[in-house]
């Protein structure tokens, strides 16, 4: 089975996924009256797992909504001793290197992985486990905030494969490593 990590993510216009308070509202500055979901089901139905951070587990799980996945969730953390009584058997908590992660989470059969979360993509990032980004940019500019980029240990090449244009101002793009 070819395995493969992915990002699917949206930024502002400067490159942030969340402003300066850790807000996502920005989000939806754009009318939406068809609940357009922008390849998001396509996507999730072409994954096995989601692996993200603590912190990403914990904003979801403050939602006001039912669990919101399918599909099995790995939580990467050092600091999570367990994962909450009523996400047991949806969520998984891993630790260690995320090399050791993966081949964990292979293991189990599950090679099409959905990276999420602004740490736990940055990290994928700088160990180039990152296979596909699929990247949705909101026409706002923040000025400040959680970038989803930081400093590399070394360039890393990315093709844009396919570009579309939702809602009139929404653009996404999908970026392919090049190895």
């Amino acid at each position: 089975m070819n395995k493969k990590n992915s990002v699917f993510i949206a930024t502002s216009l400067d490159g942030y996924i969340a402003d300066k308070n850790g807000g996502v509202d920005w989000l939806h500055s754009i009318p939406n009256p068809d609940n357009d979901d922008m390849g998001y089901l396509e996507f999730t139905n072409s994954i096995d797992a989601i692996v993200m951070g603590r912190t990403t587990f914990e904003t979801v799980c403050g939602f006001d909504v039912d669990w919101p996945y399918t599909k099995p969730v790995f939580v990467l953390s050092n600091t999570l001793h367990e994962i909450p009584q009523s996400y047991k058997g949806k969520a998984y908590l891993v630790k260690g290197k995320l090399t050791e992660i993966l081949e964990e989470i292979y293991a189990k059969g599950l090679f099409r992985l959905y990276i999420d979360g602004g740490t736990t993509i940055r990290n994928f990032l700088k160990a180039d486990l990152i296979d596909e980004m699929i990247i949705t940019t909101i026409p706002v500019l923040l000025g400040g905030g959680i970038p989803l980029f930081t400093e590399l240990p070394k360039s890393l090449d990315f093709e844009c494969a396919a570009a579309k244009l939702f809602l009139g101002k929404v653009v996404q793009n999908r970026f392919v490593r090049r190895r």
